[in-house]
């Protein structure tokens, strides 16, 4: 069923886990994460990325994961990720994402808010969420041009209380695109702004963090965590693998059908390492 963000996030905060929100690109990858959840009875969330966004058209992206959505036997928000312009994110709203991301991390705080508050002014006419960043998550490769920038707290509850938002995205020690664990948390970081901003909390860079600081992350306010290398790992593991067992193979039903169990597998452990307590809790 398609849902919007805060629909699956506040069951969240108040249950204590988190949902993963996977960068997907494509039918094959999407399906996957769509049948780990439907497996594990859990919320999802499918996310659209740049560089999806940049092979396929949105409108593309879009009526593809809302098909998706609406065909689960569970809870499925259609996500706009990481989009610095606001005309782009309402675009996005019309084409049929129930969630979107307006980042405006890169700017100075005032003109964040401006942008946010524009955003949300436009979402919730048509129920849509909306997700900001403040302070900057930085990148391990690529995107050379996005700062590192702890999130300061007393910003972050200026952005919270003046934009209207869903959720606030932070930046701790996170780092987008780790290719292994090895980011360090600032806890205490965190624990300022928890202090001071009551919304759910989302970690971006996920893949990079080390699995005990997943799962005491999972037991604060952090309600969603964005996931995608370790899903690409799989993927690329597992095609790797395929040509390894059998060198004449080409067709790519064959490979999707040996490579998607891989991503499958992989959304199932992540979900599980949320803290998802198990069918029926919120469904």
């Amino acid at each position: 069923m398609l849902v919007n963000l805060s629909e699956i996030l506040q069951p969240a905060l108040e249950g204590r886990y988190a949902v993963g929100c996977f960068n997907v690109f494509g039918y094959e990858d999407a399906r996957a994460v769509v049948q780990a959840a439907e497996r594990l009875e859990a919320p999802v969330i499918l996310s659209a990325n740049l560089d999806l966004r940049q092979f396929m058209p949105v409108k593309m992206v879009a009526e593809l994961f809302r098909g998706l959505a609406e065909e689960a036997r569970v809870p499925v928000c259609v996500h706009l990720d990481h989009t610095y312009a606001v005309d782009d994110v309402m675009d996005a709203i019309d084409l049929g994402f129930s969630s979107v991301m307006i980042d405006g991390s890169q700017l100075p705080l005032e003109e964040n808010i401006a942008a946010v508050k524009r955003v949300v002014a436009y979402a919730r006419a048509r129920s849509v969420s909306v997700e900001a960043e403040i302070g900057s998550v930085p990148y391990a490769e690529g995107r050379d041009h996005i700062r590192s920038e702890l999130t300061d707290p007393d910003e972050a509850r200026r952005l919270a209380e003046e934009g209207g938002l869903d959720a606030l995205a932070v930046s701790v020690g996170n780092v987008h695109r780790l290719t292994a664990p090895g980011a360090t948390v600032a806890f205490d970081r965190l624990k300022e702004i928890e202090a001071l901003v009551r919304l759910p909390l989302v970690i971006h860079g996920t893949s990079g963090l080390y699995e005990d600081d997943i799962r005491r992350l999972a037991r604060t306010r952090v309600c969603k965590f964005n996931i995608g290398t370790v899903l690409r790992q799989a993927f690329g593991a597992s095609l790797r693998q395929a040509f390894t067992d059998d060198a004449a193979i080409y067709d790519r039903l064959d490979l999707m059908k040996i490579a998607m169990p891989a991503v499958q597998k992989e959304a199932e452990r992540m979900i599980t390492l949320l803290g998802w307590p198990g069918s029926g809790k919120t469904l």
